[in-house]
């Protein structure tokens, strides 16, 4: 299904696959063995390998670490809402992955539960499971610590 439009100087490596409407801008990686569904890569993205992104939007320069993969469903199927400090947004929609801010650095093998947003010039540590939202700027660690860059 489509559209599915990829800008110039864009890698799609073997083994991709990319299903649904998908917008991978320029200078983007997509990787060996990574699956790509409803999702807008912005310039100088780089999903290079064994990722799955679904349903999501990765901003200017955002890395997502092998294996690491954004989940978009909910495993009780409900409507997927987006929690920050203090409130909650609902998104009316059965599937949503995450929203990276540009610069954002995925470790690898981590997980960014449905609804995750990660502020621009993000860091998530490997095997994280991440859920909810990152401020710019910050880390998320291990165990759901996150603390602001020095």
């Amino acid at each position: 299904g489509g559209p599915c439009i990829i800008d110039h100087e864009a890698e799609v490596r073997h083994c991709a696959f990319i299903r649904g409407s998908a917008l991978v801008g320029d200078n983007c990686v997509v990787g060996n063995s990574v699956e790509l569904k409803n999702v807008i890569l912005f310039d100088n993205v780089q999903t290079p390998h064994y990722n799955y992104v679904g349903d999501s939007i990765l901003g200017y320069r955002a890395h997502m670490g092998a294996g690491s993969i954004t989940s978009n469903v909910k495993s009780d199927k409900s409507l997927i809402v987006v929690h920050a400090t203090g409130e909650s947004l609902e998104t009316g929609l059965k599937k949503f992955g995450a929203m990276l801010g540009d610069f954002v650095e995925v470790g690898c093998n981590s997980v960014l539960n449905p609804g995750t947003v990660i502020g621009r010039e993000s860091n998530v540590y490997p095997l994280s499971s991440v859920r909810g939202v990152v401020p710019a700027r910050h880390i998320y660690k291990s165990g759901g610590a996150v603390v602001p860059k020095r």
